[in-house]
């Protein structure tokens, strides 16, 4: 009897014989020309001998096959690999090789329907992206278990095991992962994305990222175990390619989704926040609103943190240095768009604070017709006064927080992204110029406002002044009672409310801002106090009280650690003598020290005997 080897064998053998029949031999084509009939004939006898030869292949390979399977299933290894032994007399085996894998129960209907549910638990819950981490990697676990059994029985039934296994690993990615994947990533819209309820455009990038790094590890073990020549990572890049083709565009709709819904939560909890405290009468709206949605560091954390995430998903889905460069810069760019925008639109609602304190302060202030002393008790003034200092610390509260938050997008782009953009020079660079823009946007909105408190400590400078300087403070009768050592009480009234509020700007600011905004506000009161001192007349006695002040004012701005506000402080401190001395030393004083010369030239004339003395036609020489 033939075994199935040889029968196998004889049509491979015969096939090149019937081949040959149907060619003609040069060497007879003369005797081709008489008998063309007879060929005729012979010709088509041989397409049906070939034919019929095709059947018996086609039927042995079947019987074959149908041997396979019955020793398949009584796990017959050796039926088995003599049946393949056979049939990779034909075609290689293929047949046989994508027979046996198709029907391995790892691939049944029922089997690959279930993944989604072992890996997505419950279908009516918004799914977790660690449960179904761990899902996946449970059930890829499974299959490369599967796999591994597999190539122990393929190794001892297939001739050419490499090949099966390499089938076999592409039907485990080509099917059972892809018809995985088409439930767990179902694409969203960006015109009508999720809501922040159903998990938003961040659910689908976070299920995505934990697919994709699942099954690079799917990818890993499959290859320790076995695939042949198959390229298994190109197989899986061409399965997520769709979803990473969109990947950077649904990144940026993310964060701008999640960046709007934090505002969102914000506005609403500044609302209650306010609905909590009840109807709060206009005069007070001004001091209190600028306590409201202030801007606070634990946000630009989340700003911060919401990156870090995305810049993971950016380096996880590229190799390419270029690639992640580029995709890096443009998610750095969002972070830097949230958080100028919060801190412009957070000093803005600052600064709106400074304006209803100023706007209470140009309707409560009563004007010059009315008496400076009953302005001074006006209840509605006082309440412009509170207003101003607070709308001042709460602007000092959102700079130091601007401040902080700034620092904090420093240190994230030092520690994490300008190592991903050093590697393209150009990239880099962009990038730093678009952090110095931004940072730089925001350094504006903090200057206005900066300007805005110096305005606003100077209105209330001027206002305690007024009120509280008194026209005998510098014209004190020659009663015989000693002098009063002690400063006026408009100076100490000045004193101290200048170093309340300053305490939260020497918190606030630092290195440069605070040396600038130290610098204009001395100088501004410099010029706030000699305005001031020119309404006075002064006699010698007024003058000693003059120089007490102008002690305790300059004591102060040393605080300030502005050199050009010292000296002109210093100045400040010799002028009053203009008023000590006796008329006929004033010459000798200003030559002295003419460094005071124009403003004494101007002060003498507030002496008390300057007419009386002559003093205009004694000094014309000086000026």
């Amino acid at each position: 009897m033939i075994s199935f080897f040889n029968c196998s064998s004889i049509p491979r053998k015969l096939a090149p014989f019937f081949g040959l029949f149907a060619e003609q031999d040069p060497g007879t084509q003369g005797m081709a020309v008489s008998s063309v009939v007879g060929n005729t004939s012979a010709s088509r006898g041989l397409d049906v001998a070939v034919a019929n030869l095709q059947d018996y292949c086609n039927e042995l390979e079947n019987k074959l096959l149908t041997r396979f399977d019955a020793a398949s299933q009584k796990r017959d290894l050796p039926s088995m690999a003599e049946c393949a032994k056979i049939l990779s007399q034909f075609n290689r085996g293929t047949s046989v090789m994508q027979h046996y894998v198709g029907l391995r129960p790892m691939f049944d209907l029922e089997v690959m329907n279930a993944d989604a549910n072992v890996v997505l638990g419950d279908p009516d819950s918004q799914p977790n992206p660690i449960n179904v981490g761990v899902g996946l990697s449970s059930l890829f676990n499974e299959i490369t278990d599967t796999v591994r059994k597999e190539a122990v029985t393929i190794t001892a039934v297939f001739p050419f095991p490499n090949d099966v296994m390499s089938i076999l690993v592409q039907r485990v990615l080509e099917d059972r992962v892809t018809k995985l994947l088409e439930k767990l990533l179902m694409k969203p819209s960006l015109a009508n994305p999720p809501t922040m309820e159903q998990g938003g455009l961040a659910l689908y990038l976070r299920m995505l990222a934990v697919a994709y790094e699942k099954t690079h590890d799917l990818s890993r073990d499959l290859r320790s175990v076995g695939c042949g020549d198959l390229d298994v990572e190109g197989l899986i890049e061409s399965l997520f390619l769709p979803h990473k083709d969109t990947y950077l565009e649904y990144e940026q709709a993310s964060l701008k989704q999640l960046y709007k819904a934090k505002m969102e939560e914000l506005g609403i909890e500044s609302q209650l926040s306010s609905e909590s405290r009840g109807t709060i009468g206009r005069s007070k709206g001004a001091s209190i609103a600028s306590t409201q949605h202030q801007i606070s560091v634990s946000v630009v954390t989340d700003f911060v943190r919401w990156n870090e995430e995305a810049i993971s998903r950016s380096t996880l889905f590229s190799s390419q240095t270029a690639t992640i460069a580029a995709t890096v810069r443009a998610v750095f760019t969002c972070l830097l768009d949230q958080v100028c925008q919060y801190i412009k639109e957070g000093l803005e609602r600052a600064r709106d604070s400074l304006g209803e304190a100023a706007a209470m302060r140009e309707r409560f202030v009563l004007g010059t017709s009315v008496g400076r002393r009953v302005a001074a008790v006006t209840s509605s003034a006082e309440a412009a006064a509170a207003a101003g200092e607070s709308s001042f610390k709460s602007f000092m509260v959102a700079v130091q927080r601007s401040g902080s938050s700034v620092a904090i997008v420093q240190q994230y782009f030092t520690n994490s992204i300008s190592q991903l953009l050093l590697p393209v020079d150009a990239v880099y660079a962009a990038s730093c110029e678009e952090m110095a823009s931004a940072m730089s946007s925001a350094e504006g909105s903090a200057c206005k406002g900066l300007q805005q408190c110096i305005d606003t400590v100077m209105a209330e400078v001027e206002r305690l002044l007024s009120t509280e300087q008194k026209a005998t403070d510098y014209r004190s009768s020659d009663d015989g009672i000693g002098p009063d050592h002690r400063a006026t009480i408009a100076c100490t009234r000045v004193v101290a409310y200048l170093s309340r509020v300053l305490e939260a700007a020497f918190t606030a600011l630092e290195g440069l801002n605070k040396q600038a905004f130290l610098t204009e506000l001395g100088n501004r009161l410099h010029k706030g106090l000699m305005s001031h001192w020119e309404k006075f007349s002064f006699n010698w006695s007024g003058g000693l009280q003059l120089k007490r002040d102008t002690t305790e004012y300059a004591e102060l701005v040393r605080s300030f650690n502005a050199p050009t506000v010292d000296e002109k402080f210093e100045l400040l401190g010799i002028l009053p003598n203009v008023f000590i001395v006796a008329p006929e030393s004033l010459a000798s004083l200003v030559e002295a020290t003419p460094s005071i010369r124009k403003d004494a030239q101007r002060f003498v004339q507030l002496r008390d005997d300057y007419k009386s003395a002559k003093l205009a036609s004694k000094l014309s020489s000086l000026w």
